[in-house]
């Protein structure tokens, strides 16, 4: 018992840090968003889709790192049947909209620093106007294809004694059954393969793109001239940098929640990894992005002073 209440005490030890420093990463971001708005200061388009990532961030630890720091310290039923249905519904609303602001940031960035030829001019016109309605349109669709998903998750105790119930850690879910949830998974699954194909797609245009633009610039670029790259650039790099981070981390998410849904009694390692694999992108995604805007830097030390 002594042994498994340090297991449970180590496992919080790990996720109260990890929450802590994403919402302090987030907010930091979201208050150099605020400062920039307060000041007269007009947001770029890119600014815009990461505000609302940054939002998507605090709901995924919110509803995901909280609860699971929580039940890792031993409170394991603190929520009731319809507050884990609204914490688990929150938490799937904040995932989608992190894929679909993730892939909205990538395929954003592929049209600014796309050539200047006819068939992108349009497109390098039109895109800066269509960014508010495309992440209106991302939140929409997440808040509906996500009301299913809260129907098979109740609170821990009305299903500790029934067969094949799953335990979550501070949660629980009904058992497996395939001929219902297999059109849930298919519908819950397709908005992101959908995202992950785009996002692949856009980082794989960013590299050609970088690559023939650093082919074309070497041969003329002078002794003179700094070799400090431009902020497109490093803003293209940091976006890839993202959507790296984001595909690792979903694939791993993915490999370890196949492994939860297969067993009716799930390891409560796998669980918690799981959690600890899902808050990692809201985690480090901040700071990729704080790390091509010097302003931000600046801004957190002021506050610090």
């Amino acid at each position: 018992m002594g042994r498994m209440a340090s297991g449970n005490v180590a496992v919080g030890m790990i996720f109260l840090p990890q929450t802590v420093v994403g919402v302090l990463g987030n907010f930091s971001l979201l208050l150099h968003y605020l400062s920039v708005h307060c000041t007269g200061g007009r947001l770029r388009s890119t600014d815009v889709i990461v505000k609302h990532l940054v939002i998507a961030n605090f709901l995924s630890l919110l509803c995901k790192g909280v609860p699971q720091t929580m039940a890792a310290f031993g409170l394991r039923y603190f929520l009731n049947a319809i507050g884990c249905k609204l914490v688990f519904y929150l938490h799937r609303v904040g995932r989608g909209v992190s894929i679909g602001t993730t892939c909205l940031l990538s395929v954003f960035q592929v049209i600014t620093i796309s050539p200047r030829k006819p068939r992108w001019a349009k497109l390098k016109e039109k895109a800066p106007r269509h960014v508010g309605f495309s992440v209106l349109l991302c939140w929409l669709l997440c808040v509906l294809v996500n009301v299913i998903f809260p129907i098979s998750v109740t609170a821990k105790w009305n299903y500790t004694n029934i067969r094949g119930s799953k335990d979550l850690g501070y949660c629980s879910r009904r058992g497996h059954n395939e001929s219902t949830d297999t059109p849930f998974v298919i519908l819950l699954s397709f908005p992101d393969v959908l995202c992950l194909g785009l996002m692949l797609w856009a980082s794989s245009s960013m590299v050609c793109i970088l690559h023939r633009h650093k082919q074309r610039v070497r041969h003329i670029r002078r002794s003179d001239l700094s070799p400090r790259a431009s902020p497109e650039t490093r803003a293209t790099q940091s976006i890839l940098f993202l959507v790296s981070t984001f595909v690792s981390s979903y694939i791993l998410s993915c490999l370890v929640q196949i492994c939860i849904t297969l067993p009716d009694n799930p390891n409560s390692l796998l669980v918690n990894t799981a959690g600890f694999i899902n808050l990692c992108f809201p985690t480090l995604s901040p700071f990729v992005l704080m790390s091509c805007d010097p302003n931000v830097y600046r801004l957190c030390f002021a506050w610090k002073r």
